[in-house]
């Protein structure tokens, strides 16, 4: 087990984070839907977006940083999903970390003063890949794992518990509802590159 965490030494940036984080293929769920620890991550080889968040937050918890997640929901009944990421701060700005198999809602560079500013950089972005539909609609607080017994690094069953803890946790509104029918979908050419997938199902 120490070997197979000794990869984080390394991992000591959070541009080296979101590289290595890339190089994992996407965990397509293909027998059935998973919440892998970071262990069960380093050993399957694979990840989806929470999974990703989560070793991401275990990596910066390694170079004594707090382990903190960021959950983006979605409108439901849209035809999207919401989406998790790893935050992290470097000179007093927010960034984050991001599992993704496609062109958009990846990295954000510590530019950002306060967590919405760095929500709503996912904003434009976070469309239906089918018809463009603007979906995001509201973000969590920063969530820390240190809530959470370390158990979490190398336990070999799904983390669904903090997941439901992630989803439950206060949220903040994007907008007023009101606001909803005014949004402009994604253009065609937005549409098309949201599209582009790292991974191919095909070839997993």
């Amino acid at each position: 087990m120490r070997h197979e965490f000794s990869v984080f030494k390394k991992l000591d940036s959070p541009r080296k984070v979101q590289c290595f984080i890339d190089s994992l293929p996407i965990n397509f769920e293909k027998k059935s839907e998973t919440c892998r620890s970071p262990l069960m991550v380093l050993r399957s080889g694979e990840a989806h977006c929470a999974e990703g968040a989560m070793l991401a937050a275990a990596i910066f918890w390694y170079h004594g940083e707090r382990p903190l997640l960021l959950d983006l929901k979605v409108a439901k009944r849209r035809g999207d999903v919401d989406h998790v990421v790893t935050l992290f701060k470097e000179g007093g700005r927010w960034g984050a970390i991001s599992k993704t198999n496609h062109a958009v809602l990846r990295y954000r560079d510590p530019v950002y003063k306060t967590i919405r500013e760095l929500a709503l950089s996912y904003f434009n972005e976070y469309f239906v890949l089918d018809n463009g539909l603007k979906t995001l609609r509201s973000y969590s607080a920063p969530f820390s794992l240190l809530s959470w017994d370390d158990s979490w690094l190398t336990v070999q069953y799904d983390l669904w518990d903090i997941m439901n803890d992630l989803d439950g946790s206060r949220h903040f509104d994007v907008m007023e509802k009101s606001a909803v029918r005014r949004l402009r979908p994604a253009d065609t050419i937005e549409i098309q590159a949201g599209q582009i997938a790292q991974w191919s199902e095909k070839t997993e």
